[in-house]
């Protein structure tokens, strides 16, 4: 089980650069992907999202990729040797005719427009590209073990809430025969008040006190919904993303509750009903961070 939070980060100097990759996710229903990748290396963008891709199914995830060239292999400079030499010769005959001291130094060839040429030489495509995998790997690395982290944290919290509910349909299930007991013994004695000393026939108490069991019986309910909680256990099992089907079966655990709190006519059970459909809500609340 992982959740959707998660983050990653990884930094590393591989042939003359400095690549740093940060990957962060937050929930989301879909699966939503995007980069943030400097302009020059946009052709690295999908090959990116196909390998985080591969490490999530559901939630907003965000890539960053910074590249910093720390040896300036990529740059070259040379001087423009002909361009520097007339820039000279002229300054000193100008100098020569004007009667000025000849000064010049090798820093005044900084001021001197076009003396030199910066040429940026082409990266390797694929080079870069297996730099970039590489520290990406580490972080997605660290991002999916924080998700695995989150999600066992998710995991016990969520299995200890379905263990009280299943606990208290135990409960329900004890108190149901107890409903339609005290409904004959109820239905007995108002009965014996207003026939007063007449006969009473109590084959009629015991047919009604049978149609109000089966119309107030939950045991199909609480049966469904133990079968719920086998199918819980066995998906939080899961190595694949389970968020959506526990999402569901939330959903059903839900719709047997509701229907155990509108058939029982007994105090007891819709307190149990109210404690139960709390408990389905906080799981519910909890998966929305499974992916």
């Amino acid at each position: 089980m992982r959740s959707m939070t998660g983050f990653g980060r990884s930094r590393g100097i591989i042939g003359g650069k400095e690549y740093l990759v940060e990957i962060r996710s937050v929930n989301s229903r879909y699966c939503e992907l995007s980069a943030k990748i400097p302009r020059s290396y946009t052709y690295l963008e999908e090959k990116l999202k196909t390998l985080v891709k591969g490490k999530i199914s559901r939630g907003k995830t965000e890539v960053f990729l910074s590249v910093t060239d720390v040896e300036s292999r990529s740059t070259s400079v040379t001087v423009n040797t002909p361009v520097v030499k007339n820039y000279l010769d002229e300054l000193r005959r100008c100098g020569s005719e004007l009667g000025l001291l000849d000064n010049l130094a090798l820093t005044d060839v900084f001021r001197m427009t076009d003396a030199f040429t910066v040429v940026r030489t082409e990266s390797d495509e694929e080079e870069i590209w297996n730099a970039v995998s590489s520290v990406a790997a580490e972080a997605l690395e660290q991002f999916d073990k924080m998700r695995r982290a989150e999600g066992e944290k998710l995991k016990s919290d969520v299995l200890e809430k379905l263990s009280n509910i299943e606990k208290m349909t135990g409960e329900v299930e004890a108190q149901s025969p107890k409903t339609t007991e005290a409904y004959r013994l109820k239905l007995g004695e108002k009965i014996r008040e207003i026939l007063e000393d007449k006969q009473i026939d109590e084959q009629r108490i015991l047919t009604e006190a049978a149609i109000f069991a089966e119309k107030t019986a939950v045991d199909e309910e609480t049966v469904r919904l133990r079968s719920h909680f086998k199918q819980f256990r066995e998906m939080c099992e899961s190595p694949e993303p389970i968020g959506r089907k526990l999402d569901f079966m939330v959903q059903e655990l839900n719709r047997e509750s509701n229907t155990i709190g509108s058939k029982a006519q007994d105090v007891e059970i819709t307190k149990l009903v109210i404690e139960m459909k709390s408990e389905i809500e906080k799981i519910r609340e909890q998966i929305q961070n499974i992916e």
